[in-house]
Order: C-alpha cells, then structure tokens, then sequence
C-alpha cells in the first residue's frame, strides 16, 4: 500500500467534483460523503503507481459505489413513509454565483426526475450529459458495451426533457417570484399567492414521518395557495419561526429556521413564465443535517 502525500493531494483535488458525482447519483448528501469515504479508503489501499488518469480510475470508483447503493436506495424509498424528496444542498442568497456552482445543473425539479429513471439510465445521463464522461468509460463502470451505455443515456435524456423544466432559469426573475411568494404567504394575501402560483402548481413535502408534512402532493393553485397561507399563519407567523432567502441547489428558495437559527425546514422552487410551477418542501430533520445554522439577527 502506498500512502503518501501526494496520493492525498490527487485525491482533495478531485474531491469537489467526485462529490458532484456522487450526489447528482444518489440525491443524498449524506450519501455522497459516505461514498467519498470508502472512495478514499480504496484509494489509499491501491498501487497508484499503475493509475495512469486518477480522475478516470477515481470516477470509476465513485460511480460503482454509487450504482451498487441505487438499487438498495429504491428499495428503501418505495417503504419511504409519504413522498421522498432529495436531500437539498444550500447556500447563503447573496453569494457568488461561482459558490452555486455544485447544484446550478442538478435543481430538486431535475432530481427528483432522475428519481424515476433506473440505476443504469441515471449513471449514464449523469455521468455522460453533466460530467462528459465517455461511453467507453461508461461501459466500464457499468459493465455494459459502450453502445448500450449511449441507449441508456439516450433513453434517459428523452425522459428528462419530458419530466423536467424547460429552458434556462433566469435567476433574478426567479428570485423576484420567491420574494413575491414569501411576502404573499406572510401575509396571508390568498389572491396574491394565486397570481404567482401556475394553475396546475404541485407542492411536494418530505417529513420523512418524523415531522408531520404531506404524505401526497397537493395539486392546484386553489388548494395549494390555502395550504401555504395556514402554515404561515401557524407555523411562521409566530415570533419563533421565520424565513430566510438561500440558494437551494443553485436557485432562489426559502429557508425556516427557529430564533437560534435553527434549520427547519428548506424550500426549492420550479418556476416557469413568472409562475411557481412546483415547491419541493423538506422538512425531515435527518435531510437537514448538512444545512449551516444561520445567523439570526433582531
């Protein structure tokens, strides 16, 4: 075993995106830093003496260990109590675009779509349209021919388009529907949440049974707008609880936090022509773990 400085060097380096990887594969932070984990342990553990390109060789690793918990992962999520969402990655609103950069291409809205696909159409699609990763490398991973790989990819891609979001975000028009949004809710404006809401608006929430939340989604804006305003009556209106403007995977979204700032509660927004077309609330402590306590002010 060679365990060197320089190994550990190679590895940190890669580090950022081997976490791209494997997040984007698995939808789980905590996950992803397991496998990075066991990544490292393997790595320490081989001659890299004969690893002539450690971003293949270690893409290859991250991958494998990611395909071999996706099939065990759906197990668990189809016993999962009411509607799994993945878990969010947040940063503070106002930091540089540069700091987004780990969620700008993996929005909750595309998560939650690669969730639908197979373990195999999900490597294929992540690795070959996020990460450019060859069919021949593909293959490798997945023990598939490098034409086999491209058909998984192409499948996968074809349900994307029809499952995702369609064209660019435009951050500071999203921003602007959040903010609306925000103040709409805290005010109880019913009409006001109706007009931002897109009339077939889908609101997802994920207690994962431990905090109480929807076991199903909420379809329409009537219905929707009614849910958001009794929450905030409830439950943010009190002095205890506010919310907060963050990026979530990259986008403008919410976050609900106590007085000691707290993490409560995240909320990723879809948005399409001014309108919020879905939210994706989590609210499930155990998908929170990883998200910074604020810095609450009075």
């Amino acid at each position: 075993m060679i365990d060197d400085a320089s190994g550990v060097d190679v590895f940190e380096s890669l580090r950022r995106y081997l976490g791209s990887v494997a997040y984007r594969l698995l939808g789980s932070v905590t996950d992803a830093e397991d496998v990075l984990q066991e990544a490292w342990l393997r790595w320490r553990a081989t001659d890299r003496s004969t690893v002539e390109e450690p971003r293949a060789y270690l893409t290859t690793v991250v991958t494998r260990l990611c395909y071999d918990q996706l099939g065990s992962a759906r197990v668990r999520r189809e016993a999962y109590y009411g509607e799994w969402l993945p878990e969010p990655l947040v940063t503070e609103e106002n930091a540089p675009e540069r700091l987004a950069e780990l969620g700008e291409e993996v929005s909750i809205a595309l998560l939650a779509v690669l969730e639908e696909l197979t373990p195999a159409e999900r490597t294929a699609f992540v690795l070959h349209d996020v990460f450019a990763v060859g069919f021949e490398e593909i293959a490798c991973s997945l023990d598939r021919t490098p034409d086999a790989a491209r058909q998984l990819a192409s499948r996968a891609r074809r349900r994307v388009r029809t499952g995702g979001r369609r064209g660019p975000v435009d951050r500071a028009a999203h921003r602007q529907v959040v903010s609306a949004f925000a103040h709409a809710a805290t005010g109880g404006d019913l009409q006001g949440l109706v007009a931002l809401l897109d009339p077939d608006v889908v609101w997802h929430s994920d207690g994962g049974g431990i905090v109480s939340a929807g076991v199903r989604p909420i379809l329409g804006a009537d219905k929707v707008s009614r849910l958001v305003a009794g929450l905030y009556a409830k439950f943010l209106g009190p002095a205890n609880v506010g919310a907060s403007p963050a990026l979530v995977n990259g986008e403008p979204g919410l976050l609900w936090h106590d007085t000691e700032g707290k993490v409560l509660g995240v909320v990723a927004f879809a948005v399409e022509d001014g309108r919020i077309t879905e939210a994706y609330v989590v609210v499930n402590p155990e998908k929170l773990t990883h998200v910074t306590r604020l810095t609450v002010t009075s």
